[in-house]
């Protein structure tokens, strides 16, 4: 499915939803940061820019995915998502790493340091 502005290539951020999340991010080949987001959100849209950085640079390490609460309540639900944005990385279907809030990107890189290496 298009991301929302993001575009679809390698590097870009996708949408995900309820429907795909398994087959997008579960079963992915590479680990997979997830932002879980809304569209009222103030910090989810301060840390889209960032995360489209990321997304490009780290292309051939990371899939970087975006998943609606609000149109896709089964997953966050499911994951024990209740602020926005929460960043989850996913590893061989298993979520390795949770965060919650906005950070620069070289805070959240250092972050996501050990769940990528």
């Amino acid at each position: 499915m298009a991301g929302t502005g993001t575009g679809t290539g390698a590097g870009a951020v996708s949408e995900v939803t309820d429907a795909d999340f398994a087959r997008e991010v579960l079963a992915a080949g590479r680990p997979v940061l997830v932002k879980f987001t809304a569209d009222w959100c103030p910090p989810c849209r301060q840390i889209a820019p960032v995360l489209a950085e990321i997304a490009r640079e780290e292309a051939d390490r990371l899939k970087v995915v975006r998943l609606d609460v609000d149109r896709n309540p089964l997953t966050a639900q499911r994951y024990g998502v209740l602020s926005m944005p929460t960043l989850m990385v996913f590893r061989d279907g298993e979520p390795v790493h949770s965060s919650v809030g906005a950070r620069a990107k070289r805070r959240l890189l250092e972050d996501l340091a050990g769940a990528l290496d």
